[in-house]
């Protein structure tokens, strides 16, 4: 007989649904993306989770087919979890969700394992078609960032962040951003659930795998990078 559960996890027809877990720190997101992923017909929320360790353990006892995972989370950094559950559970689909700028970080995503990028400000619509694609074994990209990818490995290179921000860790990286856009080590730290000394010694190691005199030479560099971007042509 079957229980409750199993009966969830079928659509009308008696297929199987795909099980869909959410790793995220913000309660609103995740009930919100519960809501609309229930809503599928073909789709249901197995889980969700605000942590990477609560995620972890969640794994072991209830695996999904599909895991959506924002970068910025309070134990640790997504991209460096989405390395983690790769290296042991190379079968999980993992999407990441997130509000950080794809062009900054979807290579970073893909490179730790995920199977596509999306923004959390993106249309239902998208999110549904980036959700059926990851689930059907497919990755999905914006266009715009799939044709700087593949620019970049038709020509023979791999796609690179110029003055050594390619030797960065994804947290390093995720702080030299907020550096970049005007944030002081308290709001990083807060930003981030880390300690203002753990923002320091991120700061100090980021000087030296750029090569840069001091802290505040870091804190320029950043600015620069940033305000470029955001003046660089769409």
């Amino acid at each position: 007989m079957e229980t409750d559960i199993m009966k969830d996890d079928k659509t009308n027809n008696g297929q199987t649904r795909k099980r869909v877990a959410i790793l995220d720190d913000h309660t609103m997101m995740r009930g919100g993306m519960k809501v609309f992923i229930d809503s599928l017909p073909d789709f249901v929320c197995c889980w969700e989770a605000g942590d990477c360790r609560t995620a972890s353990g969640k794994i072991e006892t209830d695996m999904p087919d599909v895991m959506l995972v924002d970068i910025t989370l309070p134990d640790r950094n997504g991209l460096e979890f989405i390395k983690d559950m790769h290296a042991v559970h190379p079968q999980l689909a993992m999407l990441v969700l997130s509000m950080h700028d794809e062009a900054y970080y979807a290579h970073r995503a893909l490179k730790a394992g995920a199977k596509g990028y999306i923004m959390k400000n993106v249309s239902h619509d998208e999110y549904e078609a980036a959700l059926r694609k990851v689930a059907g074994g497919g990755t999905w990209l914006s266009e715009k960032v799939s044709e700087q990818i593949l620019q970049a490995y038709s020509s023979g290179s791999l796609p690179r962040q110029e003055g050594g921000l390619d030797t960065l860790t994804d947290r390093e990286f995720e702080i030299f951003q907020l550096m970049g856009e005007g944030r002081g080590t308290h709001e990083i730290a807060e930003a981030l659930r880390i300690s203002n000394k753990t923002v320091d010694v991120h700061r100090m190691n980021m000087r030296h795998k750029l090569k840069l005199e001091d802290g505040a030479a870091v804190t320029r560099f950043a600015i620069r990078w940033v305000e470029s971007r955001r003046l660089a042509p769409a």
